[in-house]
């Protein structure tokens, strides 16, 4: 799997070590294409704020937002890349999590990266059934990576 970072935040984020450590976990646990690729966009509160009331109807910012192009299975693939989706993930949320939650912002980053990733792949916590087979998989992809 390859990912694309679009970095749209004031400073840069260091991640593809975290990250490319994340996609071969992953690999482990869950079906993940090496043809796959996902576009990751680093953001801050008013951006995701905006995407988030704008395409969510949800007027507040959140720490990630996923957009899965395989919903359609008309959308995706190209030039024999199979595009999952955008992931963005805002950093001034990761940082106040890490915060809250007492861990580092790598562990956070990684976490959101993780669960957007989830996302990607058709995973939900809508109801309390698909909420532990989800979690569970995000625990058993970081594990040995960040663990708690």
């Amino acid at each position: 799997m390859k990912y694309n970072i679009i970095q749209d935040y004031r400073e840069e984020i260091d991640c593809e070590n975290l990250f490319n450590q994340i996609v071969n976990e992953a690999k482990k646990y869950v079906s993940l294409p090496d043809e796959a690729v996902v576009s990751v966009i680093f953001v801050d509160d008013e951006q995701i704020h905006q995407i988030n009331r704008d395409y969510r109807q949800i007027d507040r910012p959140t720490d990630v937002i996923s957009f899965a192009l395989q919903d359609n299975e008309m959308i995706g693939i190209s030039d024999g890349e199979l595009e999952l989706g955008d992931l963005f993930i805002n950093i001034d949320a990761t940082k106040r999590q890490a915060g809250e939650y007492g861990h580092s912002f790598n562990r956070e980053l990684g976490f959101l990266f993780t669960h957007g990733l989830l996302h990607l792949l058709g995973y939900d916590h809508m109801n309390e059934a698909d909420e532990k087979i989800m979690f569970a998989k995000q625990e058993e992809i970081l594990h040995e990576i960040l663990p708690r």
